[in-house]
């Protein structure tokens, strides 16, 4: 790429690394902050993925490490992979996204737009839209992810757009779900988190704490306790 000058590159530079810290970071902790708070609140849905994760083979019982599991094994984590899903549905890391025409155009619907326009989707507004996901839109079910084998069935990506959708599909989203995976398999392995405010029960999820900012960060964050799990082991 030819840059103008040097401001010009500069400039180009500061976006490549802004996209890198909210893609990369800020994303993948908001959505984790917001799975924990939710498993919190839904006790049976965080049992059912202990039970999932205690499922994969386990360390020799004279190794104290902390549990750290394969690539194989987290793509085999349904339940899990299926309540992360489900978790973004309720609350999208990026709630709003915006773009600009570069073109007059005319979109499906036969909605015509000028060149130089926004044309904005909210993720948030979507995931909690009966006509999209049915009357139980508001409530936290993991299982709608799965199949009668409790294999992970994703939804159409126009449907379920927080990983944005078509030609501009987010290039890290197998990543994210690896990363997110890894680090709640982790932690839910070793702990139980328990929010101290007691997490986000069917009541709380009518008036969620949040914050909007790039991001859709929890009002005042997450505090909580941990609580370490007494295993065969220890």
């Amino acid at each position: 790429m030819e840059f103008q000058d040097q401001e010009h590159k500069r400039k180009f530079l500061r976006d490549i690394i802004i996209s890198f810290v909210l893609a990369g970071k800020d994303s993948t902790s908001t959505a984790l902050t917001w799975f924990f708070r939710l498993i919190a609140g839904n006790p049976h849905c965080g049992s059912l993925i202990y039970k999932e994760i205690s499922s994969a083979a386990p360390l020799p019982a004279a190794d104290s490490r902390a549990r750290i599991f394969s690539y194989e094994e987290l793509k085999n984590f349904h339940y899990l992979h299926a309540a992360l899903s489900e978790s973004m549905r309720l609350f999208p890391p990026v709630p709003i996204n915006s773009r600009s025409t570069v073109e007059d155009d005319i979109l499906p619907d036969g909605t015509y737009v000028r060149k130089g326009w926004f044309a904005d989707y909210s993720a948030y507004a979507m995931g909690r839209m009966e006509k999209v996901w049915g009357p139980d839109c508001r409530e936290f079910k993991p299982e709608r992810w799965l199949d009668s084998d409790g294999v992970y069935q994703p939804f159409d990506q126009f449907r379920y757009p927080v990983f944005h959708c078509g030609p501009r599909m987010c290039l890290g989203k197998q990543m994210a779900y690896i990363q997110m995976k890894a680090i709640a398999a982790a932690v839910m392995h070793e702990f139980e988190i328990l929010p101290v405010d007691g997490g986000a029960t069917a009541k709380k999820m009518m008036n969620p704490p949040y914050r909007l900012t790039m991001v859709l960060k929890m009002r005042g964050g997450l505090p909580v306790r941990l609580k370490r799990r007494v295993t065969s082991q220890q």
